[in-house]
């Protein structure tokens, strides 16, 4: 593999993007994002393109999320390095999501952040017994942005409230049970489906229909009926209390896993997820997330969550407010504010 952190070219039809940054676990940097917001918009009208495939080198993962690192520090001034990171990164993800031509994502390995935020958008999603799949934002003051919003409360019931508040890490098993990833290909087939999607370029979903395996049975789903009555709730304090009325020894550990998270962010993150819910428009989902995110990383907690958890790693953050009944409703409510049109994010194309 060439250095270039993304590698990008055409092979017999297929519009092939390689994240290539292995050391940092393909964690997005702006210049990555701008790599593959080139590739697309030049394989758009390009008749030699049938489909695209996102891929990744070596073997650790598929995208650990963004550049957590350069966010904070930009965010601890005055934030024009981060929202100049989130708006390229979100125009890459809407125009993902309104691609006119089919896009192939393997994500074989870890998944998480910005990495779910370029491969939810594709039309096939295919999981590997290697994948491990989260939206951890919550553990470091942050909110599960790249597109959250629109795609976490479509997943069933309540479970996207559930892995959005909680962090909580999923396997291939319950990643294709819940619809995350659309096809299991055990990582030893991963390169015979390419080699079967470069061969027929045009219909990447009967490929991987004819190559997927049986995952087999979801460890989640015993737990589903409970995740859809203790998560149905509008505030973060009811689901608390919920979970403590229930009692269950898997109700009890969900509030624990609660506890440790940053009580702004669980507010934010739940009040996004309702609101993205009523959307009908993914460009709206991320002006909303863009105007959230520009706020959040200049916080207290965002700068908290990162130093405990990827600066110094005593994960051992002091949230402030450290208790959820003293995150007003007015200080929740300033960030969400939409932004004036000027400042407004908005997407490539339409």
């Amino acid at each position: 593999m060439s250095e270039a952190e993304v590698i990008t070219r055409i092979e017999n039809g297929v519009g092939r993007i390689t994240l290539n940054r292995p050391k940092a676990i393909h964690a997005l940097n702006r210049a990555m994002c701008e790599a593959m917001i080139e590739a697309l918009l030049a394989w758009r009208d390009d008749a030699a393109v049938a489909s695209v495939l996102i891929d990744h080198a070596g073997e650790r993962g598929f995208c650990a999320g963004g550049d957590i690192r350069m966010i904070a520090e930009s965010g601890a001034g005055d934030a024009s390095e981060a929202k100049a990171f989130f708006k390229t990164e979100y125009q890459l993800n809407h125009l993902m999501f309104v691609y006119p031509k089919p896009i192939t994502a393997v994500v074989d390995g870890i998944v998480m952040g910005g990495g779910v935020g370029i491969s939810e958008p594709a039309d096939i999603r295919i999981a590997t017994e290697r994948t491990t799949y989260a939206m951890p934002e919550t553990g470091i003051g942050l909110f599960p942005d790249v597109g959250g919003g629109w795609f976490l409360p479509r997943l069933p019931g309540q479970t996207g409230v559930w892995l959005a508040l909680t962090g909580a890490r999923l396997k291939a098993a319950d990643t294709v049970a819940l619809g995350i990833h659309t096809h299991f290909v055990p990582s030893e087939g991963v390169e015979a489906f390419k080699a079967e999607l470069l061969a027929a370029p045009a219909d990447p979903k009967a490929v991987a229909d004819r190559v997927a395996a049986d995952v087999g049975p979801s460890p989640l789903a015993a737990h589903r009926e409970a995740i859809d009555r203790l998560f149905a709730f509008d505030t973060v304090e009811e689901i608390v209390a919920a979970l403590q009325a229930d009692g269950s020894e898997w109700a009890l550990k969900q509030l624990d896993i609660l506890k440790t998270k940053s009580p702004q962010s669980l507010k934010v993150s739940l009040r996004q997820i309702r609101t993205g819910a009523t959307l009908t428009d993914f460009a709206d989902n991320m002006a909303m997330e863009y105007a959230l995110g520009g706020r959040v990383v200049q916080t207290h907690d965002f700068q908290e969550g990162v130093r405990a958890v990827i600066i110094d790693k005593d994960n051992a953050p002091k949230w402030s407010p450290a208790e959820l009944s003293s995150v007003s409703d007015a200080q929740i409510e300033s960030l969400f504010e939409p932004l004036s049109a000027a400042e407004a994010w908005k997407p490539l194309i339409d």
